[in-house]
């Protein structure tokens, strides 16, 4: 028996939110590109379909399968930095995390990130994360080459210069195409971000939300349902000094406020839904303006201990304001009862044939709710709203979207369908998302 086959096991998978649970036939965690290889060979053989996981923090099921479940737990660390090309090779199953200190051990950053870095590199790519930019796109914006390992075990370098029609589909792949076994990401001397966060009134920022997006290299902000109060945060590079928040300040606002209260709240309102509007007066005053300086993931990400569950939708940004309008409006006249803030961020245009970017600058509008809470009414009204506006439904998370409706809002969608039908005719790393949301 190899060293692959030592690795299998079985055993229940279920994703970061709890919505989502698969009992694979089989689990592996190859520790080589060669290892996996034999590992689809034999899922092939066997008749087995396979998906590669990664830590689960999708919130739809792209990853379930009842056939051999692919975990990178092996495949991680950093290959090369290459500091003529400004780029970084990394195995597909480096959390952000280990990635982004590792950088910054290097003196270096990527340009843009989303604001969690607990995934996988590969699995964050592969739905499209993303954070808030004018001009800085997604994580998967970022990729310059992949190590793809297709379903006859070909292992392909993908890159503008190589494979280059694969590549341009492949960097948001959802993994329909193949198994991710290595990026190569672009990098950039490490640099200093200012961020300034402040309350603001919904209808100033509605109102200023043009004004906002140009002045500012990265623009977001929250609206507490049942309320008129948003939270704003603006990150902008900076000369210098840096100026962390202070250890007992940060502590108060990013742990206290933001997860161990807010996880009480959360809790509160789900065991007393009328309680909500009430809580959510109190939350949305309980952040006060605050500035402070460090390097780029200190100020992009921040800790997300409160378990919940989501729905995004990408809308062009010319759309945003008046998508924004239309939910306060449902909400307020709707009898739900909403615990979660609503999250708005912006993208500049991309190239990337999946991308909710792609071709367009968008605004992304997002909507939670803590986990256990029922979800169907307020997501549905949401997407009602969205899909009214031609929205792009983010990869990972809920949504009811089926391939005709997806073929109507991705131009490219097509080239996706077609690179996947030449290298997975089979369909070996289908599943039943990958089966609604691309088709058969």
């Amino acid at each position: 028996m190899t060293d692959t086959y030592a690795r299998t096991t079985t055993s229940a998978w279920r994703n970061w939110a709890g919505n989502v649970t698969a009992r694979p036939a089989r689990t592996a965690s190859p520790a080589s590109v060669d290892e996996l290889v034999q590992t689809l060979r034999r899922a092939s053989e066997d008749g087995l379909k396979v998906k590669p996981v990664g830590t689960g923090h999708s919130f739809t099921a792209t990853a379930a399968t009842d056939g051999l479940l692919i975990r990178p737990d092996l495949l991680t660390g950093i290959r090369e930095i290459d500091r003529k090309a400004m780029t970084v090779t990394v195995e597909a199953g480096t959390p952000l995390k280990r990635l982004n200190t590792a950088l910054a051990r290097e003196g270096l950053s990527l340009t843009n990130m989303g604001d969690i870095m607990e995934q996988t590199v590969a699995g964050a790519t592969s739905t499209g994360t993303h954070g808030t930019g004018r001009d800085s796109a997604s994580i998967s914006a970022q990729i310059r080459g992949l190590e793809l390992v297709t379903a006859d075990g070909t292992v392909l370098a993908c890159s503008e210069k190589e494979n280059a029609d694969i590549f341009a589909v492949a960097r948001i792949g959802l993994g329909a195409l193949g198994v991710i076994t290595a990026i190569t990401f672009a990098v950039e001397p490490v640099f200093l971000l200012t961020a300034r966060e402040e309350p603001m009134a919904f209808d100033q920022v509605t109102a200023d939300f043009d004004q906002l997006v140009a002045e500012n290299e990265h623009f977001e902000f929250y609206w507490f349902p049942h309320t008129g109060n948003c939270n704003t945060k603006r990150n902008n590079r900076s000369a210098g000094p840096a100026a962390a928040p202070g250890k007992v300040s940060g502590w108060v606002e990013d742990e206290l406020l933001s997860n161990g209260i807010f996880q009480l709240a959360c809790s509160l309102g789900r065991a007393v839904p009328a309680a909500i509007p009430s809580i959510a007066k109190l939350s949305s005053r309980a952040l006060s303006a605050r500035t402070y300086t460090d390097i780029p993931y200190k100020v992009f990400t921040s800790p997300r201990r409160v378990r919940f569950v989501e729905m995004e939708y990408a809308l062009p940004r010319e759309a945003a304001v008046d998508a924004l309008r239309e939910l306060k409006a449902m909400v307020d006249r709707s009898p739900l009862r909403i615990s979660f803030p609503v999250e708005v961020r912006t993208a500049p245009a991309d190239d990337i044939a999946l991308s909710t970017a792609s071709g367009r600058e968008s605004a992304y509008i997002a909507v939670h709710l803590y986990r256990g809470t029922p979800y169907q009414a307020y997501f549905t009204a949401v997407e009602r709203i969205m899909t009214a506006l031609r929205g792009r439904p983010h990869w990972g998370k809920v949504n009811t979207r089926d391939a005709e409706y997806l073929a109507g809002v991705y131009p490219r969608f097509g080239e996706f369908t077609a690179v996947r039908d030449r290298l997975d005719p089979d369909r070996l790393f289908g599943n039943d998302y990958l089966r609604r949301v691309l088709g058969y």
